[in-house]
């Protein structure tokens, strides 16, 4: 297997942004809009042009029901879409539960390998990854049934502990299976699996999850749990969740605090709202205006 040269560095000392791209018909937030190949570039190099750090390309949603598609149609989604933007320079993610789509993309020039199962879904992943020497993203998500982002039945009453536990297994797994531990990025999985104020639990301890000593990303954006929480508590929207384009603001105070909590990366739809929110973030850190040059 030709194997890429990642172009990521997982250094935390300023938070990433990661910019999805669903080239999917049925993602809950944007199915059906950038699945045209012209489309998909595009919105690519939108998102690069408002700061974007990194394109993560998806070919199979994995929104509540679901259904999963061929690993065919996955291919004939992702493969295309990394190798024109590796060719643009573009530094690439590919969101995928699959190893021969992990291989591909890894061939095609992918620099970095997300899968929401944590190498639970394909027993070949962990050695995909490994042999292509990427970095791999590993998401916290407790079920039998990917696909489904419910069912989980947690043991003790601080849900982070629990998902540093066994993110730390799952890590140990990928250590076994070859992949580097300078490799290693890993992602508590909100919305995969745990109830809305399960959800606000992880955030507010990131700091548990740092203590495992890898990178982390958080994905909150446009999530449900959002939703409820602006249908509660924002008049305007009288007990009913906004459209999940509405929920932008909302992300862009979740990716400010990730980064003030040392987050690596924020994965997000609206790139401009998230890139000025982490210019206040390090501004605050910093006490001074980081990009002004006196």
């Amino acid at each position: 297997m030709t194997t890429s040269t990642t172009r990521i560095q997982l250094d935390t000392s300023q938070c990433q942004v990661m910019g999805i791209l669903n080239i999917t018909p049925d993602s809950f937030s944007d199915g059906g809009r950038w699945n045209n190949m012209d489309a998909a570039l595009q919105h690519a190099h939108d998102m690069v042009a408002q700061g974007a750090d990194i394109i993560d390309i998806g070919g199979e949603s994995t929104r509540p029901g679901a259904q999963r598609v061929t690993a065919e149609e996955e291919l004939q989604r992702v493969v295309p879409i990394v190798k024109e933007l590796h060719a643009a320079g573009i530094s690439v993610s590919v969101d995928t539960m699959r190893a021969n789509v992990a291989a591909a993309a890894a061939a095609a020039g992918a620099d970095l390998i997300n899968d929401v199962s944590g190498g639970q879904a394909d027993p070949d992943m962990r050695k995909v990854v490994a042999d292509a020497e990427l970095p791999y993203c590993i998401m916290h998500w407790e079920t039998n049934r990917f696909g489904d982002a419910a069912g989980a039945t947690y043991q003790g009453d601080n849900i982070a502990k629990v998902v540093r536990f066994e993110l730390a297994n799952l890590v140990d797994d990928a250590l076994t299976a070859g992949i580097h531990e300078d490799n290693i990025v890993l992602d508590p999985g909100l919305g995969f699996a745990k109830t809305r104020d399960q959800d606000w639990e992880l955030l507010r301890d990131l700091p548990l999850l740092n203590q495992l000593g890898y990178p982390v990303l958080v994905g909150a954006s446009r999530k449900r749990f959002l939703g409820e929480l602006l249908a509660d508590a924002v008049p305007a929207h009288q007990d009913e969740p906004p459209a999940p384009t509405m929920r932008d603001s909302a992300t862009a105070a979740i990716s400010l605090l990730s980064a003030l909590n040392d987050a690596w990366c924020v994965r997000v739809h609206d790139v401009p709202s998230t890139v000025s929110a982490l210019a206040v973030a390090r501004a605050w850190t910093l006490g001074r205006n980081p990009y002004r040059q006196e």
